[in-house]
């Protein structure tokens, strides 16, 4: 599970949806226009194998919207 990040309008719409090959753990809007969604991601081995997985991410995306806080700054 978690192996997507969902983009969710107030009151609980989903708009989008990126789905990945791994746990996503983080996500953030930036870039200088504020339209890529960095994603941190790792595949899960679960508690006892948290130190040993090499295979953590970051994956871009080009989101369809800006982050608010581009577009109040822009």
């Amino acid at each position: 599970g978690n192996k997507r990040c969902v983009r969710v309008r107030e009151g609980g719409e989903v708009l989008d949806t990126v789905t990945v090959d791994r746990g996503c753990f983080s996500c953030a809007l930036g870039g200088p226009d504020g339209r890529t969604l960095f994603i941190v991601a790792n595949e899960w081995l679960g508690t006892e194998g948290v130190d040993d997985s090499p295979n953590g991410q970051v994956l871009t995306v080009t989101a369809p919207s800006p982050s608010a806080f581009a577009s109040r700054t822009a």
